[in-house]
Order: structure tokens, then C-alpha cells, then sequence
């Protein structure tokens, strides 16, 4: 059995199966990628480039339907959000488009000394992309739209589960016009991309996934001294310190739990409720999480759909019978699922002893806790191993920015819900990995900040 296959989770049903990568493949690839390093980055200059990937904007517009039913099909994602995903992609390609100019301009450096300095950004070679299922347009955007701005060149390796959109991806940036092996698509099991994180022609790795999966490339990379980039894991905390309006509350928290079918790296898992709110916000998150039933992710309006395999179903299944078998109170949902599709779950009394104090539930279940003050709130917030976002709700503005400067994570979002962007940068800290991604800072990772100095 191929290890490349489209399986829909909305009925299980095996559509296609796509050949892994042979040897010969991964070195026509490499091959092909390191030569089109040195035209792409030095022959083509920089306002080519971003003229280019305004063209892989478009085409992400001109394609946003097909695009969208293929991630539908691949991972379960409700149709309107899978639209909302290729527009997230088409403003992260113009955003890079619009200011790779101005992020690659030389940097001047006053010297005391006289004469002149500067650093000049500059491309690194070729990279190695590791993609997740979860979000499989969007993830490559933000990885690859700096990176080719710059002058990198790609191989990209997506998630088994999703060929279709690998090869899509692929038809639509040689459609853009970008030069043979500028963008490579890989077929290719973990052994291979050891092999090609070890091989002296590629300079950097960035991975998206799991914890285990960025330890082992880290160990890769670090073992050939290659730079890597990883965004893993997350146990986003939703903390309400003060709000007039419990049920603009209620409903962010629940945007911030079911969106992409709860299976987000940044969604909100824990919500931490002052006391004097605990018991108004308990039950009318409960009530509001049972409201959304999972359904055709294929029908307009649809906010639930399937989780991403039955494999995905049967890990979150055992993490909450786990959780309830340890104490855990169960408020709405629970671990019976109907096919691969999960009902919104809600747990409480969670406590440091039980597993899911500390886990990550990837689908649609949230954990809510009570906290007495302040000081509470932030301690629960930061004991857990990641560190990707966090939420603030609180009417006094001070006191968001003061919890928020204590929060240990890399992001953090005062009374609002989805707010990332394409020039916004995203990454976290601890067992979330390092690196980051969009905005400015998303073009300063792979890059050769050059220093160039001129004797007075």
C-alpha cells in the first residue's frame, strides 16, 4: 500500500494512491533544486521574484474553489473555511510580494570609526519543507512565500494524506512561472528525508507537526549543523480575567475551540474563568459547544466536519475516556464518536494529576478550569510544556497587556479571536518549537545577514 493515498475521513473511503519518491527522484530533485538556487537567486532579481509570487497569489484566487474542495476532501475541513484558508494563502503571497523589496534593502550601520557598513540579506540555498495535514495550503504559504522572496529554493515534503494538494501546489507554481526546481514536490518517507536533510546541498529545514516529529528533524538538522525552523505542538490557554458580556465570551471561546474542526496547533484548549464567572461561562460554553453538530464538511455553512482520520479519532477517543476515567466531570460531548465524526466535548475538574492537564487534545475538545486571581490564572496559563498562544478577555486594557507580558508563549491576543495575519508573525516557545513565520520577521530566518564593511 502506497504511503501516499487520499482518504476521505467523511466516509473513510480510500480515494487514490500516489507512488513514493525512488532514490533516482529524490536526487533529480535535489539536483534540480540546488541548480535552480543560483538562476533563481542571482539571475532573477528580487523585483522579478515578488512579480512572480503576486502571480501565485492570483492563481490561488483564480483556483480558490478547486483548491478548497481538494482540502475538504483530504482532512474533513468545513468548505467555507477551506475557502477561507486559500484567502489566507492569497494575502500572505501579495503581502510578501508587496515588501520583499523593502525587507531585503541593505541595512546601514553607524560606525564610530568612520568609513561605512552595512548588512545585506541574502538568500541561503536550498530548503526542506516538512508539512502537516492540518492546514495544507496555508502552511506552505507561510513557509515558502518568504523563502522564495529571498531567493531560496524548495523541496517540499507534505503530509501522506495529502498528495492531491501537494501536486496541486506544485502544477500552480510552475503555472506562476517560477523557474524549473525552484519548487519540488516530494513523495517521500522519513528515511529519505533524513537522507536529504543530511545531503551538503540543502542549508535549512522548517517543519510544522508534532512534538515527536520536530525533535527528531531537530536532531537531524543539528547532527549536520543545518538551520531548522519548528512550529509543533500547542495547548493554547483562552483566559477570562473581566467581561460585561459573558456571551460575546462564550462565543469566541467556542470560534476559538471548533475552528478547523478543533484541530489547530494555536486553537484554545484550556479556558481559564475567574471564579465570579466560573459558573455562567461553564454552562453556556457547554450548551453553545453542543450546539455545533458535526457534519458534511462539503455543505455551505457547515462549522464541524470530521476529524482528519480514523486513526486522529481513536487518539482523541482514548485521551478523554482517559480524562474521565480519572475524575475528569464530562459537561458536554464525550468519547463516543460517530464514524470519524467527534462531538464538541467539554471537560472540567481537570486536574494536575491527570493526563489531559497536560496533553494535547487535537479535535474539538476543551478543557475549562477555575482560577480565584490574577496570579492564578497566569500560573495555570504557563504550567504546561507549550507555549504557542494565548487569548486575554478583560475590559481593563492594563490589566490584558500585564497578564500578557506574563505569559510564556509567543503570541498572545487581547479580546479577539482569529486575529493572525499575513504580516503578523507567528511562533512560540518550550515544547512549541522555535522560529518564526510571516511578517518581517518571517523573511529574517533563513537568510545570510551579510556584513559588509568599507575602511574610511
Amino acid at each position: 500500500m502506497a504511503d501516499y493515498a487520499v482518504t476521505n475521513p467523511a466516509t473513510d473511503d480510500r480515494v487514490a494512491d500516489y507512488p513514493t519518491a525512488t532514490a533516482a527522484d529524490i536526487e533529480q530533485a535535489l539536483a534540480g533544486a540546488a541548480k535552480s538556487f543560483h538562476a533563481w537567486s542571482r539571475d532573477v532579481d528580487v523585483a522579478e521574484r515578488a512579480t512572480r509570487l503576486a502571480r501565485v497569489a492570483e492563481l490561488h484566487a483564480e483556483r480558490r474553489e478547486e483548491l478548497a474542495g481538494i482540502i475538504v476532501r483530504e482532512m474533513g475541513k468545513p468548505v467555507d473555511q477551506a475557502r477561507e484558508e486559500i484567502d489566507f494563502c492569497v494575502d500572505i503571497f501579495r503581502y510578501y510580494a508587496d515588501n520583499a523589496a523593502a525587507f531585503l534593502a541593505d541595512e546601514p550601520i553607524d560606525s564610530p570609526a568612520g568609513g561605512s557598513a552595512f548588512i545585506r540579506r541574502q538568500p541561503l540555498g536550498v530548503l526542506v519543507g516538512i508539512m502537516p495535514w492540518n492546514f495544507p495550503f496555508y502552511q506552505v504559504a507561510r513557509f515558502v512565500a518568504p523563502n522564495l522572496a529571498l531567493g531560496n529554493t524548495i523541496l517540499l515534503k507534505h503530509a501522506p494524506q495529502c498528495p492531491e494538494s501537494a501536486l496541486a501546489l506544485e502544477r500552480l507554481f510552475v503555472d506562476a512561472g517560477l523557474p524549473e526546481g525552484a519548487y519540488v514536490n516530494l513523495f517521500a518517507t522519513n528515511d529519505q528525508v533524513a537522507e536529504v536533510i543530511a545531503d551538503p546541498r540543502v542549508q535549512g529545514v522548517s517543519l510544522t507537526g508534532s512534538e515527536r516529529a520536530g525533535a527528531a528533524v531537530a536532531e537531524q538538522a543539528g547532527r549536520h549543523l543545518k538551520k531548522v525552523v519548528l512550529e509543533l505542538g500547542g495547548s493554547d490557554v483562552f483566559l477570562i480575567l473581566d467581561t460585561d458580556d459573558i456571551a460575546s465570551a462564550v462565543e469566541m471561546a467556542v470560534a476559538g475551540r471548533l475552528g478547523n474542526n478543533g484541530q489547530a496547533c494555536n486553537g484554545s484548549k484550556r479556558m481559564v474563568v475567574m471564579d465570579h464567572l466560573y459558573d455562567e461561562f461553564v454552562e453556556r460554553f457547554a450548551a453553545a459547544m453542543a450546539a455545533h453538530r458535526p457534519t458534511d464538511p462539503t455543505v455551505d455553512g457547515a462549522t464541524l466536519g470530521p476529524l482528519s482520520s480514523a486513526s486522529a479519532t481513536r487518539n482523541l477517543q482514548h485521551q478523554v475516556q482517559k480524562a474521565l476515567d480519572q475524575g475528569a466531570v464530562l459537561r458536554a460531548g464525550g468519547a463516543d464518536p460517530e464514524g470519524n465524526f467527534f462531538a464538541p466535548t467539554v471537560l472540567t475538574d481537570v486536574t494536575p494529576e491527570m493526563d489531559a492537564y497536560r496533553e494535547e487534545l487535537f479535535g474539538p475538545v476543551a478543557v475549562v478550569y477555575r482560577v480565584a486571581s490574577e496570579d492564578e490564572a497566569v500560573a495555570l496559563a504557563n504550567d504546561s510544556p507549550y507555549g504557542l498562544g494565548a487569548i486575554v478577555v478583560s475590559r481593563d486594557e492594563q490589566q490584558a497587556l500585564r497578564v500578557a507580558d506574563r505569559l510564556e508563549v509567543g503570541m498572545v491576543f487581547i479580546n479577539e479571536v482569529g486575529g493572525e495575519a499575513a504580516e503578523l508573525p507567528f511562533g512560540g516557545v518550550k515544547r512549541s518549537g522555535f522560529g518564526r513565520e510571516l511578517g518581517r520577521l518571517g523573511i529574517d530566518e533563513f537568510v545570510n545577514k551579510k556584513l559588509i564593511r568599507v575602511k574610511a
